[in-house]
């Protein structure tokens, strides 16, 4: 009987798999926004969304996919066109200097980058490549990764709304580096309406085996809730010298917006903006326990808008 049940567990995950594998491939790239949203919800959260009436910070995240449609959003994701955005309502200062823009790889002039530089893809995550020494860089492998990620429709991957109309080129940003050590501390917090309600620390993303994230509450505590798909911190390091900074410049940043992320770094004490990102984990992302999903989803008012 135990045999039986492991077989059928297997059955049940090999398949979960590979259905996530078909979405990520493009299988399902034909089906409607809605109609894909459904499906991916039910492959990847295990169990349908509701968009009649959402009421965890999941489904909400869907609706408002499919129904919060401002053409300011689209810049807001362009990796290049929302520092304009930033610096215009919280400083130049905080922005990491753009080293160049670019529509493909061919046109990068790399001899008159300096010796460390970070390359990115403005309409799209994942697609960047880091150069820590001229000499040593693999520039054929920079280039299959960024054309690769030139041509992939970002929108499709999840139905993110802003990504669609963002504009593919190629960014050279600064190489920033702390004092403490190679990998940034990346603070993201979660803001609803233009107060934020809560954060997530991360410190080491290039390595997802070694890499911590923990949910921290505003007064720099561990929330009661936590990711499934990182391990969390062991011990927290202490709270950023411009963290209060940091909250101020939240609430400039995500005004009457129902729900965005706003990322900073904090580099040999000074502060730089990260992205914003209105979708994270395109609101695929599990909470642990799960009964959070729904908690948080209460702060998240979706505004006066009607399912068709």
């Amino acid at each position: 009987m135990f045999k039986k049940v492991k077989k059928i567990y297997k059955y049940v995950v090999d398949k979960n798999y590979r259905n996530i594998i078909d979405l990520n491939r493009g299988k399902y790239d034909n089906l409607s926004d809605e109609e894909y949203i459904k499906l991916a919800f039910k492959i990847k959260m295990g169990k349908d969304v509701n968009l009649k009436n959402p009421k965890s910070f999941s489904e909400k995240l869907q609706w408002l996919k499919l129904f919060d449609h401002k053409p300011e959003y689209v810049p807001m994701v362009d990796k290049y066109e929302v520092k304009k955005i930033v610096a215009d309502k919280i400083g130049e200062e905080y922005i990491i200097p753009t080293l160049g823009v670019w529509d493909s790889f061919d046109e990068i002039d790399f001899s008159a980058l300096p010796d460390k530089f970070v390359l990115k893809c403005t309409h799209d995550s994942g697609g960047i490549s880091f150069c820590r020494n001229k000499a040593e860089f693999d520039f054929e492998a920079a280039r299959k990764k960024i054309e690769k990620s030139l041509k992939r429709d970002y929108f499709l991957n999840g139905r993110e709304w802003p990504y669609k109309n963002v504009k593919r080129r190629i960014i050279a940003e600064a190489f920033m580096e702390d004092a403490s050590g190679p990998d940034l501390n990346d603070y993201k917090f979660y803001c609803f309406n233009g107060e934020p309600k809560f954060l997530y620390l991360s410190q080491g993303l290039s390595d997802h085996s070694t890499a911590s994230i923990s949910y921290l509450n505003l007064d720099w505590t561990i929330a009661p809730f936590k990711r499934t798909d990182y391990k969390p911190f062991e011990t927290l390091p202490k709270s950023p010298k411009n963290y209060d900074t940091m909250l101020e410049y939240c609430r400039v940043l995500s005004k009457d917006i129902p729900f965005l992320r706003v990322d900073f770094y904090e580099i040999n004490e000074k502060l730089y903006f990260g992205e914003l990102t209105f979708f994270p984990g395109s609101g695929f992302t599990k909470f642990d326990p799960d009964e959070w999903d729904e908690k948080i989803g209460e702060w998240l008012i979706l505004p006066e808008q009607k399912h068709e």
